[in-house]
């Protein structure tokens, strides 16, 4: 039987056991873990108790994740928009809404399964349920994924991205209007202390993380701006433009406020990836324009600052 055990922290004292389980896996309901509560696939302190059951600071809970997800990935006949293959590598362009791969609450239906079903070879060094998959984008941020379909491409690959050589640039409209041309925003990132679903900026015990943003497109209240990673920390962009008090739009995590433009999650896009092709050697440069629904928040802005002038 595989386990998960975590323990209770100062900040989750006197919580429910269920809700302390819904913030810890967002993915599955209340509901969800209240059923394999019931059955004892949790379990606080080697007990079984009520899905109402008040936590203490440093219980122990064991979770039985054999009941949570499957054993093995199941090919899927998902539509994909590959828009660049050859024998070593292939590049997805993502749409928003769906996730990379296999996770709490999301067991089909993932990138993952897509892959199984329309590349007949996959890398396996990031193992069974992640084939392929070297890198990542958030659910709901759109745009080019890069997949290796053997694993020396995937060894290639990942050490261009350890390296900072391999080059993601994202466009992201963001909160508020930003009067510099371009910047640089440095600041380590860590599990946010009050949320298991955050980042932060965490300059004590935070991961470096580096982001440079120019400004393309100005707007009433909003500016467009294109962002590079020179590392490629969880949420990073979503945290740094939001810890320079620009957070990005329609973001249901690190946006204060209500969603003035666009409500279905962060207007994110990864429009461009540079890196060396892992056989020939040679720079790939590969592309994405922003989805409709991207260019008609901004269609709309744009007639918005017209009206004003």
């Amino acid at each position: 039987m595989e386990t998960k055990t975590l323990f209770v922290s100062k900040i989750d004292h006197n919580r429910r056991l269920d809700l302390f389980l819904v913030e810890y896996q967002s993915e599955h309901s209340r509901s969800f873990w209240t059923n394999h509560i019931k059955r004892g696939s949790v379990l606080v302190n080697g007990l079984q108790v009520k899905a109402g059951h008040t936590l203490k600071e440093n219980d122990q809970i064991t979770i039985d994740l054999s009941e949570l997800a499957p054993t093995t990935l199941v090919s899927e006949n998902i539509p994909l928009t590959i828009v660049y293959e050859d024998e070593d590598v292939l590049v997805i362009d993502k749409p928003a809404g769906l996730v990379v791969h296999p996770g709490a609450g999301h067991h089909q239906g993932t990138l993952a399964n897509a892959l199984l079903h329309h590349a007949s070879q996959l890398s396996h060094i990031n193992g069974d349920f992640r084939p392929g998959i070297v890198h990542r984008i958030d659910k709901d941020t759109s745009g080019l994924l890069l997949v290796c379909k053997n694993d020396d491409a995937h060894r290639k690959i990942a050490a261009q991205l350890q390296k900072h050589t391999m080059q993601r640039t994202y466009l992201a409209l963001v909160q508020g209007e930003i009067r510099e041309e371009e910047g640089k925003i440095i600041a380590p990132l860590a599990r946010d202390k009050e949320s298991r679903l955050k980042q932060a900026v965490n300059l004590d015990h935070g991961k470096p993380a580096t982001t440079l943003f120019t400004v393309e497109e100005r707007f009433r209240g909003y500016t467009l701006v294109r962002c590079h990673l020179l590392t490629g920390r969880t949420h990073q962009i979503r945290v740094h433009m939001a810890f320079i008090s620009h957070p990005v739009e329609g973001d249901p995590l690190y946006q204060n406020g209500p969603h003035h433009l666009y409500k279905k999650g962060q207007l994110l896009h990864a429009t461009e990836l540079k890196f060396i092709h892992p056989r020939t050697g040679e720079e790939v440069v590969i592309n994405s324009p922003l989805p409709d629904y991207f260019v008609r928040v901004l269609n709309n802005l744009r007639m918005k600052n017209k009206s004003s002038l």
